[in-house]
């Protein structure tokens, strides 16, 4: 019988067609014998155990393939409680062999309640969500507060000296003497496979001093800067540019030389295709490669970009790999809200309608060759941007791209008739209040009397573009103004004692 209100229409031809569900006819693509539990793609329906060895073996496979992490290496996991991570930090566990790597999760984004408005009781409340998860992995772990960044060294935007990379032979023999450490603890008497997996205590802090809330001054001045900023793009940008020099910093603080990421395959994509739309198209290789060496000293590896947002979900579910939801700063927001919002709508849109489009991005990606341009930047002393600490690319004034526009509009800005004897004499002081003065710092070392400006020079064109949405530069960390500060002293003193320098020539240079 018709009812009223029935719909009986067919669905738009625009419209996706739903997912087959396993039937129970259907079998394991893997064992054929066991019935499927999830799907992944059309036709690749896989039991519980099969999808775990497929899962792990995507993990170890990633790490096997690329051979960057040595046998017994400190290493440093960047868990911020969400899915991908989470699940990292158990893959970690399950998938290699206690002593195999050194790992120690550390916990640099979940206490950054002040950037989003958070109080001390809600930050408090998922504190303590946070420690029950991090002490069952029985690893060290450190707690870190965003607040931090106020009390930086200069340092940490320092590339330092990056060891030779090892070789193959290298890599096969550090794995040769690991596996005949293991051999011998194993048959040195007793159960080998118990006396094996025994290690030396570890150093544990304690995370009741770390978990401690930060200083009220700190709080304050995250909030003025984040409020400040007129642009979620632009928050967003500075949010990772902090999380990334606080993960740095604690990594070489504590020794670790290898940092891991959760970055999965999904967000990979979105991420270089909103690279692309803020200007940062030199550097894909480096914001979306397995490994990142841009800081030298410590190297971020991404373990998980194998793995597509679906898979990581389905194991969480299955396995119980517990999980912390914090609001992120684009939580609730428009589409359109900013660049970030639009490209993952974007992506995730068009990969319902066509399902390779995660993967045909992520292909791509891993196409793109990290490669040094000719010149001057691809020399060791080049500069890097201040902020992402990429190399600089510094064209010349008359040249076709955005740098040479902002240098040619620059230059003609700063043509005024007056004599040269007072263009010198500033009309204020050297260094800008907000930037502070250093004891010996010259008139000419900051050339200007807009200290706005000397930062702008050491960020390069997507950076520059982000800082515009800062109303001002003197909100940010100390440790900033003081590295941009000393930059421009030290190319002002270059650029003084130029004529005093003797160059080798070529053919001297040839034979040293």
């Amino acid at each position: 019988m018709c009812q009223v209100g029935e719909d009986y229409a067919e669905p738009a031809p625009g419209e996706p067609s739903p997912a087959p569900r396993p039937s129970r006819e259907q079998k394991c693509v893997k064992c054929k014998e066991a019935q499927p539990v999830v799907m992944i793609r059309a036709g690749d329906a896989f039991c519980r155990d099969c999808f775990k060895a497929f899962y792990v073996h995507k993990f170890r496979a990633m790490l096997g393939k690329n051979r960057l992490i040595f046998p017994g290496e400190k290493v440093l996991l960047a868990w911020s409680g969400g899915p991908s991570s989470s699940s990292m930090v158990w893959q970690v566990l399950e998938g290699f062999p206690q002593g195999e790597v050194a790992p120690c999760p550390a916990l640099p984004g979940s206490v950054k309640g002040a950037a989003f408005g958070k109080s001390l009781e809600e930050r408090s409340k998922t504190l303590a969500e946070v420690k029950p998860i991090l002490q069952a992995t029985g690893l060290p772990w450190h707690v870190v507060a965003l607040e931090e960044v106020f009390s930086l060294p200069p340092s940490v935007l320092r590339c330092s000296a990056q060891e030779p990379a090892g070789s193959e032979g290298a890599y096969k023999a550090a794995v040769d003497s690991f596996l005949q450490q293991q051999h011998v603890l194993g048959a040195g008497g007793g159960p080998g496979p118990t006396q094996g997996k025994e290690q030396p205590p570890q150093p544990r802090l304690d995370p009741q001093s770390l978990a401690r809330p930060p200083a009220a001054a700190q709080t304050e001045a995250l909030s003025q800067l984040f409020c400040s900023v007129r642009t979620l793009t632009a928050k967003e940008e500075l949010l990772q540019t902090l999380r990334t020099h606080l993960i740095l910093h604690m990594a070489r603080a504590h020794g670790y030389s290898k940092v891991m990421t959760g970055d999965s395959c999904t967000r990979l994509a979105i991420k270089l295709m909103t690279n692309l739309a803020l200007g940062r198209g030199a550097f894909l290789a480096w914001d979306t490669g397995f490994s990142d060496e841009r800081h030298g000293d410590v190297v971020v590896v991404r373990p998980m970009r194998d793995h597509t947002l679906k898979e990581v979900a389905f194991y969480n579910r299955l396995f119980s790999v517990p999980s912390v939801f914090t609001p992120a700063i684009d939580t609730k927001a428009p589409e359109k809200a900013s660049i970030h919002r639009l490209m993952e709508a974007f992506i995730l849109r068009l990969q319902t309608q066509f399902p390779s489009t995660v993967s045909t991005v992520y292909r791509t990606s891993e196409k793109l060759v990290k490669a040094p341009r000719d010149g001057p930047a691809a020399s060791d002393s080049s500069p890097c941007c201040l902020l992402c600490m990429c190399a600089l690319d510094v064209d010349a004034a008359d040249s076709a791209t955005a740098f040479g526009a902002q240098t040619s509009s620059r230059l003609s800005q700063m043509q005024s008739p007056t004599p040269l004897t007072e263009t010198r004499t500033p009309l204020g002081p050297c260094c800008s209040p907000g930037v502070g003065r250093v004891q010996g710092c010259g008139q000419g070392a900051c050339r200007r009397e807009d200290p706005q400006a000397c930062i702008e020079e050491q960020l390069c064109y997507s950076c520059r573009v982000n800082m515009k949405d800062l109303p001002s530069l003197d909100l940010l960390p100390p440790y900033m103004l003081a590295e941009a500060q000393l930059r421009t002293q030290r190319a002002w003193v270059l650029q003084e004692i130029q004529d005093c320098l003797i160059e080798d020539s070529d053919d001297e240079a040839g034979q040293s």
